[in-house]
């Protein structure tokens, strides 16, 4: 294990499922103000080369979220000093489309650890009951040393 600020090493990995519903859906819809019909209105979503509602790019890059979380926790149990924080994701791919009742798992493991800078990168996979990868993205992770 890495003895650096990070406390990580490369190949480090978590995961997290979720099952989306079209209650998701429709409160990410509130949430963020993205009524766009083909996440909204089943007759016109039923109209589309999707044939139904699917969910929100950023509803489904929600779940990252969540492993990038796991993975600064595994970092904190490690010793790490700091506060790790999200310094963005790059490189977002959509590669097929969510719909209500997939579950999805996000994977995410370490590509790269750079102790002396204080940063790490993650390889985010997000991918469907049916093994399908579904969202693909890089994700920085930053340590911000204390005040």
């Amino acid at each position: 294990m890495s003895g650096g600020p990070t406390f990580l090493q490369v190949g480090d990995s978590v995961e997290f499922t979720r099952t989306l519903s079209a209650a998701d859906i429709a409160a990410f819809a509130e949430l963020s103000g993205d009524h766009d019909p083909v996440h909204t209105d089943e007759a016109f979503a039923r109209t589309t080369a999707f044939g139904r509602i699917i969910a929100h790019g950023a509803l489904v890059m929600g779940l990252p979220s969540a492993t990038a979380s796991m993975m600064s926790k595994r970092s904190l149990e490690r010793g790490a000093r700091g506060t790790p924080v999200s310094a963005g994701y790059d490189r977002v791919r959509f590669i097929r489309p969510v719909f209500a009742g997939d579950t999805l798992t996000a994977r995410y493991t370490i590509e790269a650890v750079d102790d002396a800078a204080g940063r790490s990168r993650a390889r985010v996979e997000v991918v469907n009951n049916d093994g399908q990868t579904c969202a693909l993205a890089t994700h920085i992770l930053v340590w911000v040393a204390p005040g």
